[in-house]
């Protein structure tokens, strides 16, 4: 009786078990290639544990995580018991060659694209970016091996379920003993090193309060907290505080790392060390960031980027005691926010309208008042500027004392002028410093953004943007006691909808009726929002409109549901959809 292993597609203990002859081989070809040109036959990898990577040349993804896969591969590969396979999927030979000359593993002739196309339907790879590990007799180990080789590296392998145990155990028992060495040592490296190129041990600096400062320098909100940074940290070291800040950069560019080494007073991680990913995933960052660790070690704070940008040295030293004091602060703020405290800064007493005419600040008080954070080179921002557009004049329809001001993110003057002239609010002149006080005082991290501001000054809710997207106009004015009510009009429009439909566009599985926040119908193709019909597993959506006409006319036909009841009760009156919700007529 052959080995299971031997035979394509068999079966050891309900595990699905692949013949590697069989797998890469056809037409009596039974071989692969390296770079170089040289042939390596199939049979070479009986026994190794084998990397399938589905990539190609014009993946982005695939371009970052190629040189990543290369350092672990070269590391698995000495060791004699590893190999990878190149499935490319790259429409010419040129493309392929260029992006092959990359790697030093395997890859299928490029002229075999009958093995390519069959490892990709086997594998659901549809193409590209994925990296499937097969163990040593055949079977799949995993079909995630990039977020493997990304987190652990080599140090995953031979990434089997037990090892996989292992390491997640060993991150506990790590988190557990979390101390200066085990999150800033690694096996090659037990040093820091300063702007100057010198190496400092990191056993010099235990003992003392640490901040890491995770830093993008090529990102804008770094390169503007950085001399903040700088400016503390001297002030504490002429203090004689044992105070010291280690840059964990990352950045791609080298060029980049370098000019940021070249202007800090205090240490770093070098350049593209593997430690900075993972402690980017072990921190769960956003930009900037910086974590403090106390002088046992452990973590005191987990971001205080905020606190050092708003407050400088007086943050120090980042204790609760510290934090509650400046929450209070905040408390007290916000009890007495105005327009006023929010808009008027010395003479800057006024928005602007077209024309750059300006609109004095006294005659938006007692006003609903949407912040409108965007800039046109943001693609989402692009994509909303037309639905918030239409909400925007549906609200001032209902309610002429509202009113939206854009706060901008432009680059330059042009930039803004051409931004602004397509929008039918008001605005905050380019470059004006309210802009950068709004952003840190609403502690916005991305754009669009949408903060909702009441007759009173105060803030209603920072999430604006996510209330337009489910709810359009009807949000308006973004209380909790109005969206409340706004859920219980949803809940009751589902009621009598059957829970299930079947529908024609999607016949692979039923569809669920589910909240959905926001999505695109896959049967009319326009946006939708609140109740969809949904395959979670194909992400399929249809409007309820879509879904149920179908079924109403099959009972119909039928000659069912007469009696006003189920679903015919729900469609009876007729249906309108608007392009982002299905509404009853």
């Amino acid at each position: 009786m052959a080995d299971a292993a031997e035979t394509l597609d068999g079966e050891v203990n309900g595990e699905t078990i692949h013949d590697l002859q069989s797998l890469f081989s056809s037409d009596g070809s039974d071989f692969l290639v390296r770079n170089n040109g040289d042939k390596v036959k199939t049979a070479d990898l009986a026994g190794k544990i084998i990397g399938l990577y589905f990539s190609a040349s014009w993946c982005r993804p695939c371009q970052r995580f190629t040189p990543i896969f290369v350092e672990a591969y070269t590391e698995l590969y000495a060791q004699g018991h590893f190999e990878a396979v190149f499935v490319s999927g790259d429409e010419d030979e040129e493309s392929f060659k260029e992006n092959f000359a990359e790697m030093p593993w395997l890859a299928i002739p490029f002229s075999d694209k009958t093995t390519r196309d069959r490892l990709n339907e086997l594998f659901d790879a549809n193409g590209i970016f994925q990296l499937v590990i097969l163990g040593g007799n055949g079977e799949v180990l995993c079909s995630d091996g990039v977020e493997l080789i990304r987190e652990y590296g080599e140090e995953a392998y031979p990434f089997s379920p037990e090892k996989l145990k292992e390491i997640k155990e060993e991150e506990e028992a790590a988190r557990r003993n979390q101390s200066l060495s085990t999150l800033l040592v690694t096996r090659s490296r037990d040093f820091l090193i300063s702007n100057d190129g010198n190496k400092v041990l990191v056993s010099e600096i235990q003992g003392k309060m640490v901040a890491l400062y995770f830093c993008v320098n090529s990102y804008e909100p770094c390169r503007e907290f950085t001399p903040k940074l700088v400016e503390m940290y001297k002030m504490l070291k002429d203090k004689g505080e044992k105070f010291e800040v280690v840059l964990i950069s990352l950045d791609d560019d080298e060029q980049s790392y370098i000019e940021i080494l070249n202007s800090i007073p205090f240490l770093a991680v070098p350049f593209n060390d593997k430690i900075c990913d993972k402690l980017g995933r072990y921190f769960e960052l956003v930009f900037p960031t910086l974590v403090i660790i106390g002088s046992d070690g452990k973590t005191v704070n987990s971001n205080v980027a905020d606190l050092v940008g708003e407050h400088g040295i007086q943050a120090y030293p980042f204790t609760p005691e510290k934090l509650e004091e400046f929450a209070e602060i905040e408390r007290k703020r916000l009890e007495s926010q105005t327009l006023e405290s929010l808009l008027v800064f010395g003479e800057r007493d006024f928005v602007i309208g077209k024309g750059g005419v300006k609109v004095p600040l006294s005659e938006l008080v007692g006003k609903h008042i949407l912040l409108y954070f965007s800039a046109h080179w943001c693609t989402p921002c692009r994509a909303l500027q037309p639905k918030l557009t239409k909400v925007y004049h549906e609200i001032k329809a209902k309610d002429p004392a509202f009113e939206l001001i854009f706060i901008s993110s432009d680059w330059d003057q042009n930039s803004f002028d051409d931004n602004f002239s397509s929008m039918p609010w008001l605005a905050l002149p380019f470059g004006d410093k309210r802009n950068k006080f709004l952003s840190r005082t609403f502690k916005i991290s991305g754009i669009p953004w949408l903060v909702a501001i009441g007759p009173t000054g105060k803030t209603i809710t920072t999430e604006a943007r996510n209330l337009v997207a489910v709810h359009g106009s009807d949000a308006y004015p973004f209380t909790e006691e109005h969206l409340k009510v706004m859920e219980a009009k949803i809940d009751e429009m589902a009621k009598g909808w059957p829970e299930k439909v079947k529908h024609h566009l999607h016949t692979e599985h039923e569809l669920n009726l589910q909240r959905r926040r926001g999505y695109s119908c896959d049967g009319c193709g326009m946006a939708g929002r609140g109740w969809s019909y949904y395959c979670k597993e194909c992400d399929f959506d249809l409007h309820p409109k879509c879904a149920l006409e179908e079924e109403k006319k099959e009972d119909d036909e039928k000659g069912e549901n007469k009696d006003g009841h189920g679903h015919e009760a729900a469609t009876k009156e007729g249906w309108v959809c608007d392009g982002d919700v299905c509404k009853k007529a």
